[in-house]
């Protein structure tokens, strides 16, 4: 797998650019944090303010240069405010899997755009990264994520992958292999 962030990837689909992380996301990141319903399905504390806005991007940057994660900030062509992120992390190297994550402020779901950015995702995971499998860990009572998940060809699986997570309930384990893809 191929794993160098030095030059971040942007990515561009119809309606959306996908880039890097900014300090100037700090006030959309503190909002992002701060949902309630997102931070039961992602197993976060509603504690969020300013300051840890401000931790989370630096710590997101950090990982970023390390290669230990990439972190993309989904922003609407003619417009840089944040309306959600995808990141992949948690990297395999020797098994070529890659964990996915992703969320979305809430006046932007339901609109087709968490689908239009992850599907630009999985393309860069598996041409460019050259990942064999991606997972996601999402709760089973996020209809939502499962929904995205299942329409971009994942399937539940059985089989127990490296899963760092807590405090989420009901998690269920997804896979998409290079193979399934639909193109």
């Amino acid at each position: 797998m191929e794993l160098d962030f030095k030059d971040f990837p942007i990515l561009i689909t119809e309606r959306l650019i996908l880039r890097n992380i900014e300090n100037t996301d700090v006030v959309l990141i503190h909002q992002l944090h701060s949902d309630a319903i997102v931070n039961a399905f992602v197993g976060r504390d509603n504690s969020s303010s300013l300051k840890k806005a401000e931790e989370y991007i630096i710590k997101m940057q950090n990982l970023v240069a390390k290669n230990e994660c990439i972190y993309w900030v989904i922003t609407e062509k003619g417009n840089n405010n944040l309306i959600g992120s995808v990141c992949l992390w948690n990297f395999d190297v020797k098994n070529e899997i890659v964990e996915i994550g992703y969320e979305m402020l809430n006046e932007f779901q339901g609109k087709g755009i968490m689908t239009e950015a992850i599907k630009k995702i999985i393309e860069y995971t598996f041409e460019k990264m050259k990942a064999k499998i991606i997972t996601a860990f999402p709760s089973s009572d996020n209809i939502n994520s499962v929904s995205i998940l299942k329409k971009m060809n994942f399937e539940l699986e059985r089989k127990k992958y490296n899963n760092t997570h807590q405090n989420i309930k009901n998690l269920v384990t997804y896979t998409l292999r290079n193979s399934q893809i639909n193109n």
